[in-house]
């Protein structure tokens, strides 16, 4: 093994551990606070019909319960409004508890009675993220269990109309496919909340049936939107701390401009500002309290059940996760002011600032600003608030009575919660109607608080600092100082608008007075999408903060803004710098699918030089040679990457179709309000750009994946020698044809009759065995050699010449004990080593089914539907007949100069065809084996 290939693959090695330490730990600390059942909780089992039951045996229905509330409801005699929680992949049904248990809690402070019953739904934890088969079985019983559930309000005077679902990660899609039932009617579901669930596209893509059903799904949510609009889905996405589910997955794919659909990220919303992993956005408190707090703002004094109004649900949504203003839309907006009698409560404000902390006792008072000397030098009204609990603080005056304001227009409802204090920001060009602007600063229950004001001028406040260049590794900085002399500004990141951009960005904050001042706040904002993140610092320090996306935007129209929440007489440097360690773990967040099919690729062109290897030399090259060999992004990239530029002409498209070839693969857009077509999301350059990286990060895994697979059979075969006779023939291991074709029936009836992918599993074992014994003959003859007398084994290698090499003869008729022989055991091995590596890549891609199938033994000993059936004949065949395929047979073969050039075309196509369907991958496998298995025998 060369030593500059070792370190070219240990640098990329090196390259991808620093992209997936980034990717799972390059986050901030988990501060969600945990949510704690006060009493010992309790699953109720809801009987369904004996023929749901017996359709779908491993699934249940149960309701929440814990304490005096169990006992109530343990004759399920319910009055409370319907909540069902689903969960997602290997989710369990008691994650229910979190939302619950806070439910109850609520309930009990509720002074009008209002309670929710939650349900939960047993789907036996099974891996729908991986195996798809599951999936519409899921979506058939959540219909049946909706229909029981509302059966149990039928003796209610008001009883629910339809139930509210709560959808973990495969859960909120399995919502959301309801609506693709044909005899589902949509009234029985008016409101969905998702939680980290990947709605835009499914993270793999391992078998077909799990593509079927987003894109039915797909289809029923964006072609008949229309039909849909009352239905209103809420999407919770759970941040960095999520690299199971990444947040731009989490994006409802719905025609732009639907106002029943809202999208965001945890770490936007309000009273939450915590990224979440994907288990514990179940149980963030932070975030479970919102959805319990809307929940029951949404209940009906009169029915005491949902509303059924899709405006309302609207509303209460973007007050709870969007903006959190201090009141509800719907609440009188035009409010007259008290304290006519107390003139000495209002003060007018002449200055450009306004700081007024509230005194230990309780007082009244207003602060008048008048709009008229302001409009034309200002442009926006800045002011924000700490420990005030007042509902409304901010008021424009229309009518007034000398110095006092009797008639005012509440404008409170533009407030917007930030983690330390309130903020409103009033564009002046919206206030023509008002001639000035009252702010309350009363402090009734003498809670101290403070109270800060400004005119604001947004472009001097306002500053554009471009970005460095992605390829810049941290050796450039951006920055700027920012002398604060307001309470507010922008900072615009001029060109951050990709996903594959991240950088490090330091605000360092300084104050000349000592003094106490409000925190500060830094937010990075994104226009075009719902994932803002908040930090909040003192002053003076030095904060670092991540600037990285979850999703992107088409072009430079639009740039991220970094607010800062400042204190007035402060000076800001905020410099950014390029993160490469973030740009890798960016790569592998978007684009983590290419790496297994570069995997594939380089195995399968490994195996295509190991052919060529024989069919040139008869011998067979070291198996690290021929997979370092296999990087070879020339002949692989440079055609698609031409076929991908001939698919932008015309004519190409329509030769392209009369083919009926299917589309080229791309990956899931990183735009969050495009409507995807029928083929998948729109194509994006720079996946493409990327992908020599991608290919050899790929060529990296292939080539320690198979020294750690040579390491391992090594090990193996050592702790299995002493159970085995020694041989000294390259036949080890064999199969003899009878047997061949016993056992390929034998398992080809257990794949038909069990699942596909135990057959492929145990005839992977039997190659696995050949190998094994290839191993220990070599080691036994090595060792037997070594032992041998010198004379004897020159004899047996052939002449010597003057200079006292040794001239190698032909291995025809040499003994059993020779060198010819350990030669030929060795090509074999290296040979079968390659074709290990290979096998293993059709094992891991079906494991989900088979694991499947084991968790479900006791329902069923048959896997319906099986998307490995349709390969795995094909694939038992080739296995066991590779099993008895040896260097010299294939040389000898007439059809292995067809059979050593079929990987590159074959490469080419999985890079065209395979990254959106990782399952195609073990198609294009077998086509390569096929004929190598033809060749062993013709």
């Amino acid at each position: 093994m060369k030593f500059a290939t070792v370190a070219f693959y240990g640098l990329a090695l090196g390259l991808l551990a620093v992209g997936l330490r980034e990717l799972l730990t390059g986050f901030e600390e988990n501060r969600c606070s945990m949510t704690y059942m006060f009493e010992y909780p309790e699953y109720r089992r809801v009987a369904l019909p004996r023929r749901v039951a017996r359709l779908y045996p491993a699934y249940g229905l149960y309701l929440y319960g814990e304490g005096l509330y169990a006992q109530e409801t343990r004759a399920l005699k319910l009055t409370g409004a319907p909540v069902l929680f689903l969960p997602g992949n290997a989710g369990s049904y008691k994650q229910a508890r979190s939302l619950g248990s806070v439910a109850l809690r609520k309930a009990e402070n509720m002074e009008a009675g209002f309670h929710l019953n939650v349900f939960t739904v047993d789907f036996n934890e099974e891996l729908v993220a991986l195996y798809g088969g599951s999936l519409r079985r899921q979506t058939h019983f959540l219909h049946e269990s909706i229909k029981a559930i509302l059966r149990l309000y039928k003796d209610l005077e008001d009883p629910p109309r339809s139930v509210v679902l709560v959808g973990h990660s495969m859960g909120g899609v399995v919502a959301r496919a309801l609506f693709t039932l044909p005899r589902f009617s949509p009234h029985l579901v008016s409101l969905i909340i998702t939680q980290a669930s990947p709605h835009l596209a499914p993270v793999l893509a391992l078998d077909t049936y799990l593509l079927d059903f987003y894109s039915a799904v797909r289809q029923r949510w964006v072609n008949q939107a229309d039909d849909l609009r009352n239905v209103t889905v809420l999407s919770v996405g759970g941040g960095y701390r999520d690299y199971q589910v990444r947040s731009g997955l989490t994006s409802l794919p719905c025609p732009p401009g639907d106002p029943s659909k809202l999208s965001l990220v945890a770490t936007a919303v309000p009273r939450t500002w915590v990224s979440t992993d994907h288990l514990s956005i179940v149980w963030c408190k932070e975030l479970v309290l919102a959805t319990v707090r809307a929940f029951f703002d949404l209940i009906e004094p009169e029915t005491r059940q949902f509303s059924e109004d899709p405006e309302r649900r609207m509303t209460v949504l973007n007050h709870h996760f969007i903006r959190h203003p201090v009141r509800m839309l719907d609440e009188t907006q035009e409010t007259s002011i008290s304290l006519l009698d107390s003139p000495e409560a209002w003060s007018e404000v002449n200055t450009l600032r306004l700081t007024y902390s509230t005194p230990k006792e309780g007082q009244a008072k207003f602060f008048l600003f008048a709009l008229s000397s302001r409009r034309k030098g200002y442009s926006h009204f800045y002011c924000r608030s700490n420990n005030l609990e007042m509902s409304s603080w901010v008021y424009g005056c229309t009518q007034r009575n000398g110095s006092l304001c009797v008639r005012a227009v509440d404008l409170s409802m533009a407030t917007e919660l930030l983690p330390p204090y309130k903020v409103l920001i009033l564009r002046l060009s919206d206030l023509s109607s008002v001639s000035h602007l009252v702010v309350g600063a009363s402090n009734f229950n003498g809670k101290q608080f403070t109270v800060e004001c400004e005119w604001q001028r947004q472009e001097s406040q306002t500053v554009p600092v471009p970005v460095p260049h992605v390829l810049s590794f941290g050796l450039t900085v951006s920055d700027v100082t920012v002398n604060s002399s307001g309470l507010l500004h922008t900072i615009v990141l001029q060109h951050f608008h990709q996903v594959y951009q991240a950088f490090r960005i330091n605000v360092a904050s300084h104050c000349k007075v000592q003094k106490e001042r409000l925190p500060n706040v830094y937010r990075m904002k994104v226009p075009w999408f719902r994932e803002d993140s908040l930090t909040t610092v003192s002053t003076p320090s030095v904060t670092e903060i991540s600037g990285m996306l979850h999703t992107g935007h088409p072009d430079n129209t639009s740039a991220v803004l970094l607010q800062l929440h400042t204190a007035p007489n402060c000076q800001y440097k905020v410099s950014v710098r390029t993160s490469f360690p973030r740009v890798l773990g960016q790569i592998l967040r978007f684009c983590g699918p290419m790496v297994p099919v570069y995997t594939a690729v380089t195995l399968l062109l490994a195996c295509g030089g190991q052919l060529s290897s024989i069919l040139r030399t008869g011998r067979a090259a070291h198996m690290s040679q021929v997979v370092g060999r296999g990087l070879q992004p020339h002949k692989v990239d440079l055609p698609v990457y031409i076929l991908h530029l001939l698919l932008g002409c015309s004519w190409f498209q329509e030769a392209w179709s009369a083919l009926r070839l299917p589309s080229m693969d791309a990956l899931p857009s990183t735009f969050p309000d495009g409507t995807l077509p029928e083929g998948g999301a729109p194509v994006e350059e720079w996946p493409r750009l990327l992908s020599p990286l991608l290919y050899i990060l790929g060529a990296a895994v292939a080539f320690w994946g198979s020294t750690l697979l040579r390491l391992v059979l090594r090990l193996i075969s050592l702790i299995l020698a002493p159970l085995h006779r020694p041989s000294v023939s390259r036949d080890c291991g064999t199969l003899r044809p009878r047997t061949q074709l016993l056992i390929i029936l034998s398992l080809t009836i257990m794949g038909g009759t069990s699942c596909g992918a135990l057959s492929l599993f145990t005839a992977f074992l039997l190659h696995l065995y050949r190998v094994l014994r290839l191993q220990m003959t070599e080691r036994s003859l090595s060792h037997m050699l070594n032992l041998a007398p010198q004379k004897h084994k020159e004899t047996e290698n052939g002449t010597v010449d003057a200079e006292g090499l040794s001239k190698p003869k032909e291995c025809n008729g040499a003994p059993l004990l020779s060198e010819c022989v350990l030669q030929e055991v060795k090509d074999d091995l290296q040979l079968h080593l390659c074709l290990s590596a290979l096998f293993t890549l059709p094992i891991m891609l079906s494991a989900p089914s088979l694991i499947h199938w084991i968790r479900n033994l006791r329902y069923s000993t048959q896997l319906d539907p099986d998307p490995c059936w349709p390969h795995t004949v094909p694939l038992l065949v080739v296995y066991l007949l590779l099993i008895n395929c040896n260097t010299l047979k294939l040389s000898n073969s007439k059809l292995l100069p067809l059979t050593s050039r079929l990987p590159l075309p074959l490469t080419i196509a999985m890079v065209t065809f395979s990254p959106l369907h990782l399952y195609r991958v073990t198609y294009f496998l077998t086509a390569a084996l096929v004929p190598l298995a033809f060749s062993c025998l013709l």
